[in-house]
């Protein structure tokens, strides 16, 4: 049965619900939710991505809650699946996987225009895997948090969108997000040092402690800010991503 009153708890997945063209059945999000900005002004909110206003959701009237293990708590998924609310689990870890679920939730709230988008995330994804890989990939340190400092693993969406992109993440022996320390990252010799505006909000403030570290990034002047999205949205925007991102790690 197509749902005809969708709750979204996961911000790119809300996006593309939009741009999917099943935006108009969207009546609830987070309040991280805010892509697009102008269409999701009218959506309610029902709390965080970790903290669900399961109640304000029930409130709705939801015939489906687009969710993922990543970024929603698990009681939260049960407490709806209780109630009797369909709910639609994702649990993307590698770039492959995110575009298979995109494709699973399009089907799941029919929506046909989903289409053309898909297509243009997979072209891009089989040209960077199919392209000839760099000789050696760039070492690259992903920080996710301050205090404590916390990096991208393995078993991670980022961890496999570096690979594909022409990196290798200096953590990738580590799984989740795991705590290390400025000593451990120095060890490690990055190349490339990526500071995300999400979901940390690392900003001009925290560049000179980075390129304080006695690493190869802070020597040739590759310690970078950039946009959290491009690294951790899981949606439509993934072929831009992709592409930026490669454009960063292999020229």
């Amino acid at each position: 049965m197509v749902p005809r009153r969708i709750v979204s708890l996961v911000p790119s997945l809300t996006e593309a619900l939009f741009v999917f063209g099943a935006g108009e059945r969207v009546v609830g999000r987070t309040r991280y939710c805010t892509q697009p900005p102008r269409a999701v002004r009218r959506v309610k909110t029902v709390g965080g991505t970790k903290k669900v206003d399961v109640q304000g959701v029930l409130a709705l009237g939801a015939d489906l809650v687009v969710a993922v293990r990543e970024e929603n708590r698990r009681e939260d998924v049960e407490a709806l699946r209780e109630a009797g609310v369909r709910v639609f689990l994702g649990e993307p870890r590698t770039v492959a996987g995110a575009l298979r679920m995109l494709g699973e939730l399009a089907e799941a709230v029919g929506a046909p225009g989903a289409e053309p988008v898909l297509e243009r995330i997979g072209r891009v994804y089989r040209r960077l895997t199919g392209a000839a890989a760099p000789s050696r990939p760039r070492r690259v340190f992903v920080p996710v948090w301050e205090k404590p400092l916390m990096a991208v693993g393995a078993d991670t969406y980022v961890h496999d969108l570096l690979r594909v992109c022409g990196g290798e993440n200096v953590f990738g022996d580590r799984t989740r997000y795991p705590e290390v320390s400025p000593e451990e990252v120095e060890a490690r010799r990055p190349e490339v040092v990526l500071l995300p505006d999400e979901p940390y909000p690392f900003s001009a403030a925290e560049l000179s402690r980075y390129y304080a570290l006695d690493v190869p990034a802070a020597r040739s002047d590759r310690v970078l800010l950039v946009d959290g999205k491009m690294l951790t949205w899981y949606g439509p925007r993934m072929a831009g991503s992709m592409v930026q991102l490669a454009g960063m790690l292999r020229c």
